[in-house]
C-alpha cells in the first residue's frame, strides 16, 4: 500500500513519538522510510545562494538524522535520511514528490487557533499543497518540542 514512506522530523522531543508508530507501519507494509529533517535557520536558508559553510544546526541536523537513520536500520528497516534546507512544508513537499513517496508522516502538537496563527502550521501548509496522503500522528503532551 505504502512503499515509501517520508518521515518529517523535528530534531526534537516529538519524534519520539513519531518514529516507534511509522516503524511499526513501515515494519507491517513492508515499507520504505525517508526520514526528513528542514534546517531552517539563517544559514539554511541562504546556503546555496550565497556559497555558505554549512552551520553548527546543519550540521548537528545531519548527526541526528544519521543517528536516528541507524537505530531503524539495525532493526531491519530499509532507510534513507536527507536534511532539507529552508522552509519546512516546501522541503517537505519538494523531497516527497521528488522521491517518490507515497504517504508523509507528520507529528501535531495540538495548537490552537491562534497558535496556528502566530506560529504557523507546517501541516496545514503541506496538507494543502500535495494529494500525497498525510498521517497526522499527535506528539504526547511530554514530548512537545525541543
Amino acid at each position: 500500500m505504502y512503499r515509501k514512506i517520508l518521515v518529517a522530523l523535528e530534531n526534537g522531543r516529538a519524534d519520539a513519538t513519531l518514529v516507534p508508530h511509522i516503524a511499526e507501519l513501515a515494519r507491517r507494509l513492508g515499507s520504505e522510510l525517508l526520514l526528513v529533517h528542514v534546517a531552517d535557520g539563517w544559514a539554511a536558508r541562504n546556503y546555496e545562494g550565497l556559497k555558505l559553510a554549512e552551520s553548527d544546526e546543519m550540521k548537528g541536523d545531519r548527526a541526528y538524522l544519521a543517528g536516528v537513520a541507524e537505530r531503524l536500520k539495525d532493526t531491519g528497516l530499509n532507510v534513507t535520511a536527507e536534511l532539507g534546507l529552508g522552509n519546512p512544508p516546501t522541503e517537505i513537499l519538494r523531497l516527497a514528490e521528488s522521491r517518490g513517496c507515497d504517504l508523509i508522516a507528520m507529528t501535531s502538537h495540538g495548537h490552537k487557533l491562534l497558535g496556528d496563527i502566530f506560529l504557523g502550521s507546517t501541516i496545514d501548509k503541506v496538507r494543502h499543497n500535495t494529494a500525497i496522503p498525510i498521517l497526522v500522528v499527535r506528539a504526547d503532551k511530554a514530548a512537545g518540542k525541543g
